[in-house]
């Protein structure tokens, strides 16, 4: 039918961790065709992933693999189909995580997931996990017309709910970072087509949900090549 634009379809990893409603709902809300699945040969199919999550590493490491899914995140992320990752699914995209163990991850990004420490270099005790809002600062420029920055502005304020951080092996990617418990942490990373957010873009209010349309119009970017 002329007229009307096709909407770019978008793969929402279900593994039994994560508000999927939510990043459904906000994919939506951005333009985008979203399903929520737990089928390999879609996420393979998809114009784009997102991999969200909440919960502990070995449990969903284990269920990614268990369901077939760390060959198709990894081939996705190879194949330069946009590709973000939120809260659990970032740290997921690194080598290795260090939660009550050691795990290996996606290896999307070189680095480690590490756990907060309760105490900060002069002693005081901090709440762990970090439940709440958070500013950003951005380590890497914003230019007009591409995805560096991820629409991430200088000082945003996102809603973070973590007990864990990553360490990127390389600076280079790391996209924002935020201070808790007296220790600036990667709060956003990006390299190519794959982006991450420690912090749920879905639960941030106005500044969050524009994040979700800035992927959506590189979404559309790739769909349309």
């Amino acid at each position: 039918m002329s007229g009307v634009v096709s909407r770019p379809r978008v793969a929402i990893v279900d593994y039994g961790m994560g508000n999927l409603y939510s990043v459904r709902q906000a994919c939506e809300a951005a333009g985008l065709d979203a399903t929520v699945t737990s089928d390999p040969v879609e996420v393979r199919a998809a114009d784009g992933v997102v991999l969200p999550g909440i919960g502990a590493f070995e449990g969903a490491i284990r269920t990614l693999r268990e369901q077939g899914l760390v060959d198709a995140l990894q081939s996705a992320a190879a194949s330069g189909r946009p590709m973000v990752g939120i809260c659990l699914g970032m740290q997921l995209m690194m080598e290795e995580s260090l939660e009550f163990g050691r795990h290996e991850g996606l290896g999307l990004f070189e680095g480690r997931v590490l756990p907060f420490p309760a105490t900060s270099g002069d002693g005081r005790t901090w709440k762990i996990p970090q439940v709440g809002w958070n500013r950003v600062s951005l380590r890497r420029p914003k230019v007009a017309g591409t995805w560096d920055a991820g629409g991430l502005d200088e000082g945003d304020v996102m809603y973070f709910v973590h007990s864990f951080y990553v360490e990127p092996a390389d600076p280079a990617v790391v996209v924002a970072t935020a201070d808790y418990a007296g220790l600036e942490f990667c709060a956003a990373l990006g390299r190519g087509n794959v982006l991450a957010w420690q912090f749920h873009p879905e639960r941030s209010a106005a500044r969050g949900l524009a994040l979700y349309k800035v992927f959506a119009d590189r979404l559309r970017g790739h769909h349309e090549r």
